[in-house]
């Protein structure tokens, strides 16, 4: 009879829930299967391995550790960070566009401005300053490996987060906002809903003593994207920023900045 059929075929067919959990984990499989060579991976790769650094430094980090990797894991994870990010870079290089030639005055003028705004709170404001963080003197008995950590610091200050963080704001998600078919959509093209969120997601990626300050610098280099229509400028305009903030932290010591 029917009914006997329906009851012997629903006894041999699989849990329902293990139908659902395998069409959803193939389903998952087939969004994550991402070509590397694609170009929606070559401007968004070099970000999130540098945000997967930044995540692997909150996981190991144990303040109260006797030993300086565990307690200060950035000491290591920052530099294998910065040599991954940058064979990602290398890797890609061809893939990008870099816009429009020119832009560079603006970008000078851009970056400084930048700067002022992110030391505003405590070189002109009188906020307390931020002295916790990042410290390479905790490596000054050793000369050596004290300047090397100095000197691969600001390699990844001003060479590598420059060129991820433009190449994945400005140069990415400010197009794909706009239509996802991103590489159709000129470089610095123009949209109200996609210049506002990329800079609202540009300040949350940043610590909160930080928000104000990276809210206002993501506007600002998201005009200076618009005004140039040229991501090198961009990538320009950050370097100097981070250069003059580099030089600002050795200064003041004030290593909550890094």
């Amino acid at each position: 009879p029917p009914a006997k059929r329906f009851a012997a075929a629903k006894a041999s067919a699989p849990p329902r829930r293990i139908c659902l959990k395998s069409r959803a984990v193939r389903a998952y499989a087939r969004a994550m299967a991402l070509d590397l060579r694609s170009k929606t991976a070559a401007y968004t790769a070099p970000f999130f391995i540098f945000m997967a650094g930044l995540v692997l430094v909150s996981l190991v980090k144990n303040p109260e550790s006797p030993s300086l990797w565990t307690a200060h894991p950035e000491f290591w994870i920052y530099p294998l960070q910065t040599a991954l990010c940058a064979g990602a870079l290398v890797f890609y290089w061809r893939s990008y566009d870099w816009g429009k030639r020119g832009g560079t005055g603006l970008a000078v003028a851009a970056g400084a401005v930048v700067l002022a705004i992110w030391i505003a709170p405590q070189a002109f404001l009188g906020a307390a300053p931020r002295n916790d963080g990042f410290n390479p003197a905790l490596l000054a008995e050793n000369p050596a490996l004290y300047w090397m950590t100095v000197a691969a610091r600001f390699a990844r200050l001003v060479v590598i987060v420059p060129l991820i963080e433009e190449i994945f704001w400005r140069g990415f998600l400010m197009r794909y906002l706009i239509k996802e078919d991103f590489t159709s959509v000129p470089m610095g093209a123009f949209q109200w809903k996609s210049f506002l969120l990329v800079a609202v997601f540009f300040m949350f990626v940043h610590g909160m003593a930080d928000w104000p300050a990276a809210l206002l610098c993501g506007l600002a280099y998201n005009f200076l994207a618009v005004r140039t229509g040229s991501l090198a400028a961009c990538v320009l305009a950050h370097a100097l920023t981070n250069l003059g903030l580099g030089f600002y932290i050795m200064a003041t010591r004030q290593w909550g900045f890094w």
